[in-house]
């Protein structure tokens, strides 16, 4: 009987009122039921054997049982040989597996069973006393699901005794039901994608799909039908060649499966322990494990095997093999080039092509490498430095004319300004010498070495001479030389010794001039004027 059965209140008052001669349009009027409800009800109750009043001690599944067993297996159907519908349930549960081919099988071994039509009325019989969750038809190997659990577990720190609460990750495969469980300090991303490479290693590998919450770390803006993924979240999956699919906003139902996970982990792991002090996440952990390790291979209520068991048949052999590297952790930025073609990432500098000078960037951060993509091309890769205020820079990505300032070297600049004179190039040594880092020094070298368009080569000689000989070797003084004329006098007139001081010159006292003074003393003209002010 396809539609819902009556309660016994009805179909006894649909019995009373037929016993009083009523017709089937009158019962269905008074009782609010359709005439051919009150029809078959009328027909099954008089197959059965059955009159008005019905007999006191007959409850409601008496009444069912007597009214509708003729549905049941009639006839000759008694000796057929009826489908394990176990079985049926742990099979459809293979990818491309359906009812027509399992009881084309069973024909095969009872050619005297049921016909199709009946064969699919008896298993889904049998699949509405399953629970609805299992109702679902999961492929082996194609999804898992994962979310945290509601409740948390005291983390207490060994040093100064304060309490913090661990979340728990939980991960269920579809067609298994095996489950995975760990405890983590936070939701936030480093240990939400850190969970999942570790459940991946745990399941010895991947499903085709992951069906995810909607928590910030894996989805940046939740939407019915087009999700934004984190972009870390959409890296990892990349990684393991795994779609992420997120269950719909508000609806539970699209991630059963580790609902009713995170359900039994609350009540078998996490009540089991709430008595125990954890001083450190590994201890937890570990506790979990042990309990998770029990919880897998308990056997099914309503279904042959465990988890354990489902899985190594279903799910494992169905599972994408691992790839030969653990997946890295990264975070992503977006970062603008400025104007020296270089990108600030957590305080340090990275070059890239200057040709991108003013245009976005997406960056890959791992603990090891920067990598520079634009538009989904690595342009740039370098060394990561978490120094601060530091640089660090490609030659390659340089414009022509820095790349050549670049190339710039000591040797190269004293060259350079041989090229005027031996006196030139012994004021450029001395200019780089006198500066901490040499590439201080250049821009004065080349302004010297410039002078040479403006004013006649054997003057800037002269010049540089005559600064060599005074100890005043900058591009100022010589500049100033040059432009007073002073490189057109005798360098022999000068009475200039090694230290650079005049030996005699008619300024300079001298220390006698200083001893044979005598000084007046003020200090009672000045005691006075204290005592009178």
């Amino acid at each position: 009987m396809s539609r819902k059965k009556l309660s016994m209140r009805k179909v006894n008052e649909i019995a009373r009122l037929s016993a009083q001669g009523l017709s089937n349009r009158q019962i269905s009027k008074s009782c609010q039921v359709a005439r051919s409800t009150v029809a078959e009800y009328l027909t099954r109750i008089s197959a059965a054997g059955l009159s008005w009043p019905f007999p006191p001690e007959m409850s409601q599944e008496d009444l069912d049982a007597r009214i509708f067993q003729k549905t049941e297996i009639r006839g000759r159907d008694k000796d057929r040989s009826l489908p394990v519908c176990g079985y049926l349930h742990k099979e459809l549960r293979g990818k491309g597996m359906t009812l027509m081919l399992l009881w084309e099988e069973y024909l095969e071994e009872h050619s005297d069973g049921y016909c199709y039509s009946q064969f699919c009325n008896i298993y889904r019989r049998w699949n509405k006393g399953v629970d609805a969750c299992m109702r679902q038809t999961y492929y082996a190997g194609e999804k898992m699901f994962v979310d945290y659990a509601g409740m948390t577990m005291p983390l207490t720190d060994p040093v100064s005794g304060e309490i913090s609460n661990a979340e728990v990750f939980v991960a269920t495969l579809g067609a298994s039901n095996y489950i995975y469980a760990e405890a983590t300090l936070t939701q936030k991303l480093h240990d939400w994608l850190s969970s999942h490479v570790r459940t991946f290693e745990y399941f010895g590998g991947v499903t085709q799909i992951l069906v995810p919450d909607n928590l910030k770390s894996g989805v940046t803006k939740p939407c019915r039908y087009d999700p934004d993924i984190n972009k870390s979240y959409a890296d990892m999956a990349a990684f393991y060649d795994i779609a992420v699919i997120p269950a719909r906003v508000r609806k539970p139902k699209d991630k059963a499966k580790v609902e009713t996970s995170v359900q039994i982990i609350e009540r078998k792991v996490l009540a089991a322990l709430r008595d125990y002090t954890f001083f450190s996440l590994g201890d937890m952990n570990k506790a979990i494990w042990k309990h998770l390790e029990q919880l897998n291979k308990r056997p099914f209520q309503k279904l042959d095997g465990s988890r354990l068991e489902l899985f190594e048949e279903l799910d494992k052999p169905a599972l994408k093999p691992l790839p030969s590297r653990r997946y890295e952790f990264a975070e992503f930025y977006n970062p603008k080039v400025n104007i020296d073609y270089h990108i600030d990432i957590l305080g340090h500098y990275y070059s890239v092509p200057h040709e991108l000078i003013g245009q976005r960037v997406d960056v890959r951060l791992t603990a090891r490498m920067v990598e520079v993509l634009h538009k989904c091309k690595r342009i740039a890769s370098h060394v990561r430095d978490d120094h601060k205020g530091r640089h660090t820079t490609n030659v390659s990505h340089m414009p022509k004319a820095h790349q050549e300032h670049l190339a710039w070297t000591p040797s190269r600049i004293i060259k350079w300004a041989g090229e005027t004179g031996p006196y030139c190039k012994q004021t450029a040594e001395k200019i780089i010498a006198s500066k901490t880092h040499p590439q201080q020094g250049y821009r004065s070298c080349l302004g010297l070495i410039r002078l040479s368009k403006d004013y006649e080569t054997h003057r800037v000689e002269d010049a540089c001479q005559r600064a060599l000989a005074l100890d005043v070797c900058t591009y100022k003084s010589i500049k100033s030389i040059l432009k007073t004329g002073k490189d057109k006098e005798p360098i022999s007139e000068l009475n200039v010794v090694q230290t650079g001081c005049a030996a005699n010159h008619q300024n300079v006292r001298g220390k006698d001039y200083y001893a044979n003074q005598q000084w007046t003393d003020f200090s009672d003209v000045i005691t006075k004027e204290v005592v009178m002010d």
